[in-house]
């Protein structure tokens, strides 16, 4: 990856095999900042509802009652951060309402071993040193300025470097990202020329399941790029790449490549849009991998 300021915020850059180069605007200290408290909220409801219900209902001994409420914030807190970044690609829920996300630092698909590794470090970086805070009368004074210094640490790292990791991102190997709304613009594909004209390539079902909305937006970038031409070179390297992940058999001839990824834009749209009139979302071309590993994991 490459790293650039573009309108004051930083840029990093790569190219994933489509040979599309693929722009990540890093993730805001405030916008960060936003979704850890809104998730701490959340997680706070959770274990004020969960040690209520223990308390409430009374089934257990009153010791065991009494250490499964100070485990609480560990059960609930973890499965909620690991399980939704896993499920929403990279997002909980404080991370959809600020418009961030997570990403993997190499441009690859994020993993389950990374989502695993970052916010199991979260305990350590945060939640550790503030509960031994919170307890601050049965600490000697000590310890209470190490996790205080601890916790500065913590914050420092993060404003100290480039790509703005805190110290569970550089462990783990990811990124936190802006995620503004993707938006699929209507006019490419209902263009008159484009609603009158035959389509001169015919896609199959299984031709269009492999890629998702966020692949179908890239292209469309390409496409209204009027510098590209059918013989530019890009073209021919997107053209041979998604003919070989989509195993598309037909040959597309020189010259045809425009063509060819204009029809496949405008099926692949169709495709994604009638799935979901059925409630079926499909972000990028993960999403089989990330629901199979979901459920081994669950």
């Amino acid at each position: 990856m490459s790293q650039s300021v573009q309108n004051g915020k930083r840029v990093e850059q790569f190219i994933p095999p489509e040979g599309v180069p693929i722009t990540f605007a890093i993730g805001s200290i405030g916008s960060r900042l936003g979704a850890q408290i809104l998730d701490i909220i959340f997680t706070a409801i959770l274990i004020f509802t969960c040690g209520f219900v223990i308390a409430f209902t009374g089934i257990l001994p009153s010791n065991v009652e009494a250490m499964l409420i100070i485990l609480l914030g560990f059960l609930v807190r973890t499965p909620y951060y690991i399980l939704s970044e896993l499920i929403w690609n990279g997002r909980t829920l404080g991370k959809k309402i600020t418009g961030i996300r997570v990403i993997n630092a190499s441009g690859r698909r994020l993993t389950p071993h990374q989502v695993t590794a970052r916010n199991l470090m979260k305990e350590v970086e945060i939640f550790g040193p503030m509960s031994l805070l919170a307890s601050i009368e049965y600490q000697s004074a000590w310890e209470n300025g190490l996790a205080g210094a601890w916790l500065l640490v913590v914050v420092i790292v993060p404003l100290a470097n480039r790509r703005r990791q805190r110290l569970g991102d550089i462990i783990a190997g990811t990124l936190v990202i802006d995620n503004p709304r993707s938006v699929l613009l209507s006019d490419l594909a209902l263009t008159p020329a484009s609603a009158s004209s035959q389509a001169a390539f015919d896609f199959q079902p299984e031709h269009l399941d492999v890629y998702g909305k966020y692949e179908l937006q890239t292209l469309e970038d390409v496409l209204r790029d009027s510098t590209k031409t059918s013989n530019h070179k890009e073209i021919e390297q997107i053209v041979r790449t998604i003919t070989r992940r989509i195993r598309y058999e037909d040959s597309v001839k020189s010259g045809q490549e425009l063509l060819f990824l204009n029809d496949f834009y405008r099926a692949q749209r169709e495709h994604l849009e009638s799935l979901k009139l059925f409630g079926t979302l499909r972000e990028n071309k993960y999403h089989e991998d990330t629901r199979t590993e979901t459920r081994r994991l669950i």
